[in-house]
C-alpha cells in the first residue's frame, strides 16, 4: 500500500489564513501602539514562521511575530582576522545604549497593555494565549544581527543581516528570516509551485507519524522539515503528488552522507549535533525512516 493520492490531496491544502491574519494585525496593531513606552521607535514587525511562509497546516494553531529593533545590533565578527576585528572595534567602540532586556520588557508592557494576563514570557518568546477568534501567538523580541565577512573599514566590508534573540537562559540565537523566506519562494517558483505543498504535506505526515509513535512529539520542528525538502534538487517535483513524495523519499533514502544539507536560509548546516540552529542528526534520520514506513505500510 502507498498513501492515496487524495491523502496527499488534502494534507497539501494551506490551513487557516484569514484567522491568523486577523490574529497578526492585532498583535502588530499592540506592539507599534504610539503609546508604547519604546526609547526608540526604530523597529520592525513581521511574521516568520508557517504563517509568514504559506507552509501552515489546520493542526498548527501558533503564529509567530517578530518584532526587530534596527537602531543596534548584534554581531559575528569572530572569525575574522586581528586587523579586521581591530578596525571593527574601532568603528564600533560602544555597544549602544538601548539594552535587549529593556527593548523585552516594554515589549512585553505593550503586549500586557492590551492582552492582559494572556501574556506570559515563554523560553525564547512572549506568549499570548488564544481568546475568542484570535489565535494563539509567540512574539518573539530581537535585535538586528550582522555576521561579517569582512571588515577592512564602515566603508569596506560584507556581512550576512539577520536577526538575534535570547532564551531565558541567556543563550543567543541567531537566525535569517529574510533570506529563509526568500530561498523557499524562489524553490516554490523553480519547482512549478509543488514545493510549499510538499512541505505541508510532509508536515501533515509528521503529524500521523507522531500519531502512529514512529517519531516523538517535537522531534521534527516545521523549519526544520522545511530545510531537508530545500535540498532535494528541484528535479525530483515533477509530477502529481505521489509521484513527487515516493521521489523525495527514494531520494533521502539514497542520499546516505546528508551531511552537506543545509537550511534554507543557506547560513547554517541543516543536520549537526549539539547546535541550537541545527536540526540532530538522529532526529532527522528518523524523520526519513519513519515517512518510509509511513509511505510502504499505508
Amino acid at each position: 500500500m502507498t498513501i492515496p493520492l487524495a491523502q496527499l490531496e488534502t494534507w497539501s491544502g494551506q490551513g487557516s489564513v484569514t484567522q491568523s491574519k486577523n490574529t497578526y494585525a492585532t498583535v502588530k496593531a499592540a506592539l507599534e501602539d504610539a503609546n508604547a513606552n519604546y526609547t526608540n521607535r526604530n523597529f520592525k514587525v513581521f511574521l516568520q514562521g508557517s504563517y509568514g511562509n504559506d507552509t501552515n497546516i489546520w493542526a498548527e494553531s501558533d503564529v509567530d511575530v517578530v518584532i526587530r529593533y534596527d537602531r543596534a545590533f548584534f554581531h559575528d565578527i569572530k572569525e575574522r582576522p586581528a586587523d579586521e576585528q581591530a578596525a571593527f572595534n574601532a568603528a564600533f567602540p560602544t555597544n549602544g545604549t538601548y539594552s535587549y532586556d529593556d527593548f523585552k520588557e516594554h515589549v512585553r508592557q505593550a503586549l500586557r497593555a492590551k492582552f492582559g494576563n494572556s501574556v506570559e514570557p515563554d523560553t525564547k518568546a512572549i506568549r499570548i494565549e488564544a481568546s475568542g477568534n484570535r489565535r494563539n501567538a509567540d512574539v518573539i523580541v530581537a535585535f538586528e544581527f550582522r555576521r561579517y565577512h569582512k571588515f577592512k573599514a564602515s566603508y569596506d566590508e560584507s556581512h550576512d543581516t539577520g536577526m538575534c534573540f535570547f532564551l531565558s537562559d541567556g543563550t543567543r540565537v541567531a537566525n535569517y528570516p529574510d533570506q529563509h523566506s526568500e530561498n523557499l519562494t524562489t524553490k516554490h517558483q523553480a519547482t512549478s509551485k509543488k514545493f510549499k505543498p510538499l512541505v505541508r504535506i510532509f508536515k501533515n505526515a509528521r503529524s500521523k507519524m507522531v500519531e502512529d509513535q514512529l517519531i516523538s512529539d517535537g522531534s521534527a520542528p516545521s523549519y526544520y522539515i522545511e530545510g531537508l525538502l530545500y535540498n532535494v534538487p528541484n528535479a525530483q517535483f515533477v509530477g502529481d503528488y505521489q509521484d513527487i513524495f515516493l521521489n523525495i523519499l527514494k531520494w533521502l533514502y539514497e542520499t546516505k552522507d546528508r551531511t552537506e544539507f543545509v537550511c534554507a536560509n543557506e547560513q547554517y548546516y541543516l543536520l549537526r549535533d549539539g547546535l541550537h540552529t541545527c536540526w540532530a542528526c538522529a532526529d532527522g534520520a528518523n524523520f526519513i525512516n519513519a515517512a518510509i514506513k509511513l509511505w510502504n505500510e499505508w
